[in-house]
């Protein structure tokens, strides 16, 4: 017998009339629902973003015994738990009455990871207090690029609890640290790094794709498509690479890659390969705390380097020749070397970048601080932006001949150095008078800083000469914004980024208070020590002025925000107060550092000096001997 289509669905009515029913009101009650949560008003629960319930939190240990190997990316299977659409929005904080959790609460279990990943990725970092402000500047970009899958490991209580009330996803690593900068190379550093193996080895169990990364780091651009392009990675790395091997965004080239890989960013995936390299990773280093954790990755990865897993994707078997690793491209996932020195390695090739991290520094969690504001990518609270008192400004004046003209050599980049330090401590002087905030202005250098002898530039770097240099790379900025005993060293003297007053960031009040300075020869018409402006709103003020003279014609303008010189050159001819001049010139010669290194000389470095034009004999030469190898003062 033959079938009939229309004769079944009439033969069939009655059920597909009760089946159809049975919708209509299976969506009735769907929609009564939703609506009902929609409009219910009720705030979210702290359990939507981190599991409470010590008793559903399982160790480490269990998690890593219980979790299958995976031995490739496709093999990895989301684990069955509730969407992470369930979390809590990142930056919103507990709602009023919230109590503070329990401790044990943000213990690291894989529920807790879980309900942050997104795609099968977790992003992570970690830190103590110390670098709570660049936990906050992380956050706020991968939340920016619309990234809401990432958590913080909290290396002190303080930390723990200041995230939490910030909204921000945390977790605690039972570090039990100090809550201050514990300093690079210190043994407290090299615990840190010792922290993140272990991290790294507790994760991969829980069959997520894991993006560490360095609290010093920020992200300009979501990474998670690039990392998408090398499925076949078991673990992606940034290294210090500072020549590029490449000029597009492809990996960098692993034959022609001789700088250290390094572990501030890279991706792992939750391969065998992967936690096979992570567990011996972490037992080389709980073996022997004097292994530097990104040492100890080097030499285990490198003890097997090569050939190239295929023809096209520039990954390369390592670690035990099953390991397949790529190097990130140091054009676009950037050092503080291929970012700020070589004024941007991807604007030069028209690339974008990712990342940059503050490596190729000179000064401590400031310089790195610093060098961030100076870029404009670090976020500062609303105060930072309209400080008491005011801030002081000035255009710097440069010839070209000392820019340009002649060869680069150590006595050219000294003379240009020189004549700009000139005028920033005639700067610093007057900021000091007036009690304002200075402005540090564009910083000029021929030649390069490192930490050791070089020829100006690195050969086959794209560094230009001359560059816009950081401002660690002549000035100590972990000194400038220390505090030192009034009774010595005066007052301190607040400094900003030479970009600051283009930051978007920068409020409306502070924009629109403004007085220009310009300087005129005393005695000419209409320069003379007042507190009359032109028309035009321009303050005209003699060259040359001394102490009083600065107090009396600014003391009216102590309301202005902003105070620009057109120039700083002539300004100031000196203190009247002989104790305040002394205070002032004992804190300001431990403003400038060192440039490094000459070749074939040791030790290489010369000492800049803020008084270099008071000593006629001065010349940039590296000591002579050990005598002579200290800072001049």
């Amino acid at each position: 017998m033959g079938w009939y289509p229309l004769q079944d669905v009439s033969n069939s009515k009655p059920l597909f009339l009760t089946i159809y029913a049975t919708i209509l009101v299976g969506i009735f009650f769907s929609s009564f629902y939703v609506f009902s949560a929609i409009y219910s008003g009720k705030p979210a629960d702290f359990n939507t973003w981190l599991t409470l319930s010590p008793s559903s939190s399982l160790s480490i240990s269990s998690h890593r015994d219980q979790a299958p190997n995976v031995s490739t990316p496709t093999a990895v299977e989301p684990a069955p738990y509730p969407p992470s659409k369930q979390t809590r929005p990142i930056w919103e904080v507990p709602h009023h009455g919230t109590k503070m959790p329990p401790h044990k609460s943000f213990r690291l279990t894989k529920t807790l990871v879980q309900q942050r990943v997104k795609d099968n990725v977790i992003i992570v970092t970690f830190g103590n207090y110390a670098f709570m402000d660049f936990i906050l500047t992380w956050v706020k970009h991968l939340t920016d690029l619309g990234l809401s899958n990432l958590l913080v490991g909290a290396m002190d209580t303080k930390l723990l609890e200041a995230l939490f009330w910030r909204g921000i996803p945390v977790f605690d690593m039972g570090s039990h640290m100090s809550t201050i900068d514990v300093g690079w190379g210190s043994p407290t550093f090299h615990k840190m790094g010792r922290e993140k193996v272990i991290l790294i080895d507790a994760i991969l169990p829980f069959g997520y794709e894991l993006l560490m990364c360095d609290t010093d780091m920020v992200w300009l651009k979501n990474p998670l498509p690039y990392f998408a392009r090398f499925p076949g990675a078991d673990v992606l790395t940034s290294s210090d690479q500072v020549v590029p091997t490449v000029v597009d965004d492809s990996l960098d080239v692993w034959q022609q890659v001789g700088a250290a890989y390094n572990i501030g960013i890279f991706h792992w995936r939750p391969t065998r390969a992967a936690k096979k390299l992570a567990k011996e990773w972490r037992e080389m280093l709980l073996a022997d705390d004097k292994i530097w954790d990104q040492n100890g990755f080097n030499e285990i990865v490198r003890r097997q380097l090569g050939p190239s897993v295929d023809d096209g994707s520039g990954l390369a078997y390592a670690f035990d020749g099953n390991l397949k690793l790529g190097i990130l491209p140091a054009t676009i996932f950037c050092s503080g070397h291929t970012f700020f020195v070589q004024q941007g390695m991807y604007q030069q090739l028209r690339l974008e970048p990712y990342a940059v991290h503050t490596t190729f520094q000179y000064a401590g969690t400031e310089g790195k601080r610093h060098r961030l504001r100076e870029a404009m990518v670090f976020y500062d609270p609303p105060e930072y932006y309209d400080s008491p008192g005011g801030f002081l400004s000035f255009k710097p004046a440069i010839p070209k001949s000392l820019l340009l003209d002649g060869e680069h050599t150590i006595e050219s980049h000294f003379y240009l150095v020189n004549y700009q330090i000139k005028q920033i401590r005639s700067a610093l002087a007057i900021a000091s008078l007036l009690n304002r905030t200075l402005v540090m202005p564009p910083l000029w250098c021929r030649l390069d800083r490192l930490w050791f002898p070089h020829p100006g530039v690195l050969v086959g770097s794209m560094t230009r000469q001359p560059f816009l240099c950081p401002l660690d790379h002549v000035f100590e900025v972990n000194i400038m914004l220390k505090e030192l005993p009034e009774e010595e060293f005066g007052h301190g003297i607040n400094i900003r980024e030479y970009s600051f007053l283009e930051n978007p960031s920068l409020p409306k009040q502070v924009k629109e208070s403004w007085l220009d300075v310009q300087l005129c020869q005393g005695g000419s018409q209409d320069c003379n020590v007042s507190n009359s402006t032109t028309p035009s709103g321009v303050l005209r003020f003699p060259k040359n002025s001394k102490e009083e003279m600065f107090k009396s014609a600014f003391s009216s303008f102590k309301d202005v925000k902003v105070i620009q010189f057109s120039t700083i050159q002539d300004a100031f001819a000196g203190f009247t107060d002989k104790t305040r001049e002394e205070r002032f010139r004992n804190r300001v010669k431990r403003y400038v550092g060192i440039w490094c290194c000459v070749e074939n000389h040791s030790p290489g470095h010369v000492y800049y000096d803020m008084y270099w034009d008071e000593k006629p004999s001065w010349k940039p030469v590296p000591p002579q001997s050990p005598h002579d190898d200290h800072p001049p003062w």
